[in-house]
């Protein structure tokens, strides 16, 4: 499916329509384990101008029947048939909150547990830094006291790989204060829908890793602010899903970094980083850090990415 483009945003609905509604957006595959906490963290949210959209990835464990039973509020459940992947979920979903009327969109991963301020703490900070998306300090599920992402950047000279602030330190406060930043993974991001008139939606053709930087990169050049708010936290419970350095996050890790790379920079300027990333990759095999089987799978990601046509919008 085509990512649509700027115009289908474009149109304002009339002010006396619009709230402060927060579309909740979560894309599920294979859940099960971890809806419990998710939900639960909904349900104590103080702030309750809020509809769950649920966007289910053809789950075949009892994902799907878990959706379908929880009814705390108003909740949309969209059930495809196939796995359409993170980026096409995380549209269908805004697609559906836009169109509900809801004023802002978040984002968020449901392998994911955060206190009952989360929600308002995300909206006032849209109002008191005046930016256009807000983010909480996100730590790991299993070592609260250790940070995994306070926001993130992206350097420009290593063709715009993206570093996460704070990633495996200690939180000794060193965070403290409301920051500007670059980007935020999509795992929780609040987002007025006026940014989605600028930027567009998540680009499907990454499928799953990446789509979220994409979509920052695209945010900050086209002028949009994001803060990341110290007092809002949450535990991510990493990799859980997919699992920590599968092949599965190797192929697609590798894969969307080429594309990536030719998205933004183009075929000729991309060159040097591909030759770059390609001798990285053969000296690790050579080091003993990766099998020979991983620098295959490495090797024919980066040529399936570098393959992927580069044009803006896919048709």
């Amino acid at each position: 499916m085509a990512v649509p483009n700027e115009a289908e945003f474009t149109h304002k609905l009339p002010e006396k329509f619009l709230s402060r509604k927060i579309g909740v957006v979560t894309v599920t595959f294979g859940s099960r384990d971890v809806l419990p906490d998710f939900f639960k963290s909904l349900d104590q949210q103080t702030y309750r101008d809020f509809m769950l959209i649920s966007v289910d990835n053809a789950s075949t464990d009892s994902t799907l029947a878990q959706l379908y039973a929880y009814q705390g509020f108003e909740h949309r459940v969209l059930a495809n048939t196939r796995n359409l992947g993170v980026a096409a979920g995380n549209n269908q979903g805004i697609r559906a909150a836009l169109d509900a009327g809801c004023e802002y969109v978040l984002l968020v991963n449901n392998d994911v547990a955060f206190g009952p301020e989360l929600f308002q703490q995300l909206l006032d900070g849209l109002f008191e830094h005046a930016c256009q998306m807000t983010t909480p300090i996100m730590y790991y599920h299993d070592r609260p006291d250790v940070i995994w992402a306070a926001g993130g950047y992206f350097q420009p000279w290593l063709g715009y790989r993206c570093l996460l602030i704070g990633k495996g330190e200690q939180d000794l406060g060193q965070y403290s204060k409301p920051r500007l930043v670059e980007h935020t993974p999509t795992c929780c991001v609040l987002i007025k829908r006026e940014v989605f008139a600028k930027v567009g939606l998540m680009d499907e053709r990454y499928f799953v890793y990446h789509d979220d930087t994409d979509f920052m990169l695209r945010a900050l050049k086209a002028g949009q602010r994001l803060y990341c708010l110290p007092q809002s936290k949450l535990l991510h419970k990493v990799s859980s899903l997919a699992g920590a350095d599968s092949a599965f996050q190797v192929r697609y890790g590798t894969r969307n970094r080429a594309f990536m790379l030719v998205k933004f920079l183009g075929r000729l300027l991309s060159i040097p980083y591909t030759v770059a990333f390609r001798m990285c990759y053969l000296l690790r095999f050579v080091a003993g850090k990766d099998s020979y089987q991983r620098l295959r799978l490495k090797q024919s990601s980066w040529t399936e990415g570098s393959k992927i046509p580069s044009n803006w919008w896919p048709t």
